[in-house]
Parts: structure tokens; C-alpha cells; sequence
């Protein structure tokens, strides 16, 4: 079976996409592996089969897999979708289009991309420290100095596999605060198990941690590995968020047809 693709990336996240009508047939867990693997295959932090809804008020819906083939949602992966669904022509500026957690909108500027998150359903400050944050995808945050020089693989791995968020696991980040509204911070993600480039919905959680925390009122500017994104939100209390949008880069790299 040749499958064609096309190579995208979001702040270093880099993502197969995947035009559904171009698939025949379902792909398998292997071949969803190879897809991703970086030796063996194309290589990406996650794979992304994007197609027309039959639902009216849908303009497209995207399923989202990790290079272990578990599905979850991915923010960074959802703005690479928007901007692939607008080169097949499903979209023009704006969209609403359905993932794994429910509807998102989404809309194109330029080169940057943003989405409307769905609400948070689960924020909770564990410590002075320590955050728990759920946006489609659950997150574990440490905030601490020395981001850069921490072995974030080592501390990844333990909580992830901790018997607190056993048997699902959980993504983990590290994140400290450099001046107001601006945050640093790195992510292992679950189904990748090792550290990324960018998380978006990693930067999402660390972002309502960071206004809990430090009680940052209506945007924060999150600076990853792969660069930097920027979530807005309202919230009254610091506890609850609402109209949160996840916006930055998210570029085509190139295409290409692989073989089965």
C-alpha cells in the first residue's frame, strides 16, 4: 500500500499528516509505529489522519496518534490539522472541526494558528510546587529553577510511571517563571516517552498553573525548545478558565509517499 503524506511541524512538534480520503483501509498499530519511528520510518512525535465530517455544522475531523499508536488529543497537532484541512481545501480562515475530546475552532493568520481549548475539566494545585493540570491530555508540572540543566528524562520517567497516575501515566513538564507573563518550560510526553520539542497541551496546563500561581491575568507567553506559543484565557478566581486559545507557528516541511 502506497500512503501518501505531508510532514508538518508546530514549534518543533512534528506531526504525519494523513489525508483520509487518500487510506483505503483502517492503519494498523505497527503501521502507525513505522509511520513514526525515526529510523525506521518517517519520524514524528505523533501521526494525524484529517477528513470531511458528515455532521453539518463540522468542517472536518482529525484522530490524533502517538508514535506508540494510543490516541489522546495534542494542541500542537490540532493547529498543524487546521492548517493541513485548509491546503485540501476544507477550510479557508476559520473552522470548527471535532477531536477526540469534542468540537475546537480554530482559525489561520499568516503563518501562526489558533485553537479554542475545551474547558479544563481537572486543575489541581498539589503543592506550592506541584500542579495537575488536564487539556485533552493529562499533565503533571514541577515548577522549579534551572530548567535548561534539569534531567528532566529521569524525572519524567518516575512520575509518568508513578503509582499516582497509574494505569493511564501522564505527561510530565517542568516549568519556572522568568519575568511576568513569560514561562520556561520542557515536556516528556507519554506515548513519545521522551522529551519534546513543544507540548501544546502542555504549554496550555503550564500556562493556567502559571496564572494560578502567579496570578497572571488573560495571557501567558510560554518559551519551549521549539519556540514559543501563547495561550489567552479569561478566569475571575485563578481557579476556573474559560475562552482559553492555545496560538503560534505551524508550518508544511514536505511530503512524500511511503510504502507498506
Amino acid at each position: 500500500m502506497q500512503i501518501p503524506f505531508v510532514k508538518f511541524q508546530g514549534t518543533g512538534n512534528d506531526f504525519v499528516m494523513i489525508d483520509k480520503s487518500q487510506l483505503s483501509r483502517k492503519l494498523t498499530d505497527i503501521e502507525i509505529q513505522t509511520f513514526c519511528d525515526r529510523h525506521f520510518g518517517v519520524g514524528s512525535d505523533g501521526l494525524i489522519i484529517v477528513g470531511a465530517s458528515e455532521k453539518a455544522e463540522v468542517d472536518f475531523e482529525m484522530d490524533f496518534y502517538n508514535p506508540d499508536a494510543s490516541k489522546s488529543f495534542c494542541g500542537n497537532g490540532s493547529r498543524c490539522a487546521v492548517k493541513f484541512a485548509q491546503s485540501l481545501g476544507l477550510i479557508d480562515s476559520t473552522c470548527i472541526f471535532e477531536a477526540i475530546d469534542g468540537l475546537h475552532t480554530g482559525s489561520i493568520e499568516d503563518n501562526r494558528v489558533s485553537i479554542l481549548m475545551r474547558p479544563t475539566s481537572t486543575f489541581q494545585a498539589i503543592s506550592s510546587s506541584e500542579y495537575f493540570v488536564h487539556t485533552g491530555s493529562p499533565h503533571h508540572i514541577l515548577w522549579t529553577s534551572g530548567v535548561v540543566d534539569f534531567d528532566l528524562i529521569a524525572h519524567g520517567r518516575e512520575v509518568r510511571y508513578s503509582e499516582t497516575y497509574k494505569p493511564g501515566g501522564t505527561n510530565v513538564n517542568i516549568a519556572e517563571q522568568l519575568e511576568g507573563n513569560v514561562i520556561l518550560m520542557r515536556t516528556y510526553e507519554r506515548g513519545v516517552e521522551d522529551e519534546t520539542l513543544s507540548c501544546g497541551t502542555g504549554v496550555t496546563a503550564v500556562a493556567l498553573a502559571a496564572a494560578h500561581k502567579f496570578k497572571i491575568e488573560n495571557e501567558v507567553i510560554v518559551k519551549t525548545k521549539g519556540g514559543e506559543l501563547q495561550v489567552s484565557f479569561q478566569t475571575e478566581d485563578f481557579n476556573s478558565f474559560e475562552d482559553i486559545y492555545l496560538k503560534g507557528p505551524a508550518e508544511r516541511v514536505f511530503e512524500g509517499v511511503f510504502n507498506f
